[in-house]
Formats: C-alpha cells, sequence, structure tokens
C-alpha cells in the first residue's frame, strides 16, 4: 500500500518453484483468460491440488514433462522510477536491541572465539545475508573450489562449512532463487565438461523443495497437525499410527545437546551455537525425538522453526510431519549408534561439538555408556555426571552395555530395525536455548 502511494505498481510473477508448475490447466498455468483473475498464489493452489502425495511419482512426472525457467536478470538501469526511501529508521538492531542481555551476549562472542580456534577446515560457515553474499557462495562452491563435482560423494557430511553447498539460507529468504542455482549447475556442466551424478543431484535436491511447497499448498494447515495429513488414520488404522506425548524433561534433553546420544548432542549443539543443521543430522535428531521418544513431532518443528536460519516453513514442517509418519509414507527409523559409525566414522564432528567427550577413542565416543569405570577414568568423562546417560533407548541399541553395566534407565523405549537407508553440555553452545525458555 506505501508503495502504491508512490506510483508504484505491484505486479506478481510465479517464481517459488524451481521448476514451471507441472499440472493443471492451461489457465491454471497461466496460459488461459482465467489465469488473469488468479493471483500467483491462487494459481500455484489450484495446480498444487493435483499433484502426487509422494516425493518419487512427483519426480517422475516434473522431470519428464517439465522444464527450468532461466533466471530473471536484474532490470535495466533506469527501468524503475526513483522512490524515495521509506519513512522509519532502516538501521539493523543489533543483539541488545532484539532484547538479549548483556550476559547472553558474551556468551555468544566467547562460543564464537573458541569456534575460531578450531582448523579451518571444520569451522562451521559463518553465513552473511543479502544476495551479494548469496551469489558469492555460490561462485566459491561451483567454480571458485570446484566442489559441485563432487557433492554427491561429500553430502553427507557434518564437520566443516564445504561438505555441502549451504546455499539453504539464502534460499529461504529470498537472497537466491532455486532456478538461479540450476543455471549455475547447468553452465557448470557445459563450461567443465562434467555432468555426473553430483551435478545432477544438487538440482536433484532442490526438486525436494518444489514438492513440499505444492504439497503444503495442497494439504493447507494439515501439516500442521498431530495426525497430519493421515487425518483420522493417523488414530489406529495406519500402520504409522502412534501415541504421542511430551514429557518436559525429555525434550529439553533433546533441545540442550543432553540425550546421552553423542551424535544426537553433537548436531543440537551445533544448532544452538550456529543456527544450522547438516541435512544427515537432521534426519537423526527428528527420527530420535519423534520415534525413540513418541515426542508430539510439533515440538521439534517448532523448535526448529525457532532456530535455523535456514528455516522455511513448506519444508521444515513437511520433512517432521513426514519423518513422523503422518503423511503417511514410509517411516524412517534411524539407528543412531550406526548412523554415528557410518557418517562419523573417527568421531571427530562428536568431539568438536560435545567436548566432554574429546579424549574417548573410536568406537567407545558413539556409546560411551559402554564404558567401563576404568575407562571412564582413562579418559577423563564420568557418564552420569560429565556426560548423561541415555534419557531412553534408542533405535538398535541393547538395554545391557556389553560389560552387563545398565545402558539406559528403567524408562526406555524398546528398540526395533534400523530403516535408516532411505528418506531424507557445554555451556558456551546454550545461549540461544537459554533465549527461547
Amino acid at each position: 500500500m506505501a508503495l502504491e502511494g508512490r506510483g508504484a505498481r505491484l505486479v506478481e510473477a510465479w517464481g517459488g518453484t524451481m521448476y514451471d508448475l507441472p499440472f493443471g490447466t492451461d489457465a491454471d498455468r497461466g496460459g488461459g483468460a482465467g489465469a488473469e483473475r488468479m493471483g500467483a498464489f491462487e494459481r500455484a493452489r489450484a495446480v498444487a491440488a493435483e499433484i502426487p502425495d509422494t516425493f518419487t511419482p512427483f519426480r517422475n512426472k516434473v522431470e519428464k514433462v517439465c522444464s527450468i525457467p532461466s533466471p530473471r536478470g536484474p532490470p535495466a538501469a533506469g527501468a524503475f522510477q526513483k522512490i524515495n526511501q521509506l519513512d522509519g529508521d532502516s538501521a539493523m538492531p543489533s543483539l541488545a536491541d532484539l532484547g538479549f542481555s548483556a550476559e547472553e551476549i558474551a556468551e555468544m562472542q566467547r562460543a564464537d572465539e573458541e569456534i575460531s580456534t578450531w582448523p579451518l577446515s571444520e569451522r562451521p560457515m559463518k553465513f552473511r545475508g543479502g544476495e551479494t553474499a548469496a551469489l558469492a557462495r555460490v561462485s566459491e562452491y561451483i567454480w571458485e573450489k570446484d566442489l559441485l563435482k563432487i557433492y554427491f560423494d561429500t553430502r553427507n557430511g557434518m564437520l566443516g562449512a564445504d561438505y555441502s553447498t549451504k546455499f539453504s539460507p539464502w534460499l529461504s529468504h529470498g537472497c537466491l532463487s532455486a532456478r538461479r542455482v540450476a543455471a549455475e549447475c547447468a553452465r557448470y556442466e557445459l563450461e567443465r565438461g562434467i555432468a555426473n551424478k553430483s551435478t545432477y543431484w544438487v538440482v536433484f535436491e532442490l526438486l525436494w523443495r518444489d514438492f513440499f511447497r505444492l504439497f503444503a499448498a495442497k494439504h493447507g494447515d494439515d501439516i500442521f497437525k498431530l495426525d497430519g495429513t493421515l487425518g483420522d488414520r493417523a488414530r489406529g488404522s495406519h500402520p504409522n499410527s502412534r501415541r504421542w506425548h511430551f514429557d518436559g524433561k525429555i525434550f529439553e534433553a533433546w533441545t540442550t545437546g543432553r540425550t546421552g546420544y553423542p551424535l544426537v548432542d553433537a548436531n543440537m549443539r551445533e544448532l544452538v551455537a550456529t543456527g544450522f543443521m547438516s541435512n544427515r543430522g537432521r534426519q537423526n535428531v527428528c527420527s530420535f525425538l519423534v520415534i525413540d521418544t513418541s515426542t508430539d513431532w510439533r515440538y521439534g518443528a517448532w523448535y526448529f522453526e525457532e532456530m535455523l536460519l535456514d528455516h522455511d516453513v513448506h519444508s521444515n514442517w513437511g520433512n517432521w510431519c513426514a519423518g513422523a509418519g503422518m503423511t503417511g509414507g514410509r517411516l524412517n527409523r534411524f539407528n543412531i549408534v550406526k548412523q554415528s559409525k557410518d557418517y562419523d566414522r573417527n568421531g571427530d564432528y562428536i568431539r568438536r561439538w560435545v567436548p566432554e567427550l574429546g579424549r574417548v577413542p573410536s568406537p567407545l565416543i558413539f556409546t560411551p555408556w559402554k564404558m567401563t569405570k576404568e575407562e571412564q577414568q582413562k579418559y577423563g568423562v564420568w557418564v552420569g555426571a560429565d556426560y548423561p546417560t541415555p534419557i531412553v533407548i534408542s533405535t538398535g541399541v541393547k538395554q545391557k552395555s556389553d560389560n552387563g553395566n545398565k545402558a539406559v534407565d528403567k524408562n526406555g523405549l524398546s528398540g526395533g530395525k534400523d530403516d535408516s537407508k532411505g528418506g531424507r553440555g557445554n555451556g558456551n553452545y546454550h545461549s540461544r536455548h537459554q533465549r527461547q525458555k
């Protein structure tokens, strides 16, 4: 409204998906007279009503019949009438302006200083907002460091800045478009002469973003409901049915990285300290919370919404709803210990974010509750004091350790089969969580 009063005209253009919208009538897609009476969102919702509810049929149809439009370039110089700056203070607020106390700010600074002492290859990325920074990261990752060609092999990493593209914060805030990323991947294939599984996989994973955006448009606020898109079927008739509950102590242990499972704890502490978590980490901490503890999955989705720099409402809530089995698809149970051994083989990621276990060797670092008293003394960590015992029995974990010691408390849950192949306390790290409380 403020811009309209200054002579500006708003024109809607659909750019919310990487691909052209694949379903619906010509009018739905913008090719008929009916489209002139519909806004971009209304057209998208009409198209979304026809998409499949599972990803693979959606992917097959999209990749067969659709194309990725070229990204729009910047407007020509002088194309727009200059509009005076809107009234109001445009300065960026400080942390104090946002309500953080001096103690909290000092704690954040201490955490940053500690991370700055890590080897460069192990430091998490420090994100800076805006399109300029976004395009700089695209150039750095694809062209300067030439990492696109090995993306498929590194994408499941967790330690450092370059195991994945790290484009997601800029994508979620509109500083970078998926179409721009796809165009750069295509240009790389042409100019560098390398077209492999890695160059395809970046675009493939952006298609998940399209799917969840249209899935959310199709199902509306069902993705925020406990029973998800299953509705009444989640109350017993569907195989994914589950009795949900909420235990404040379990949830706090999860958010603060004190569950007793080092891989979960390391990822949750990284989230608090940096606002980011790897895709591999997100799948594991989700599975742990919703399957191993049967915690109402919406608390996990809410916490991610509060903490993630790259929060995207469609992908976040869609993935949590799916991770809880409430979209009706396959329920992926992650064996946390096995995942630790597969994706953090030497325990380097865990040692960085769970320094209490810094001296514990692999493979003991993945199951610290199995350490004997002599081993705990040798490695300088007492389980149950310096580092917690597991709060529940996770999938695939024995109730008794190999040495006969009790592995978890008596309220732990039963383990199960590992289906994790498919699908998708250091006080310095807790300042953001303390603010949420």
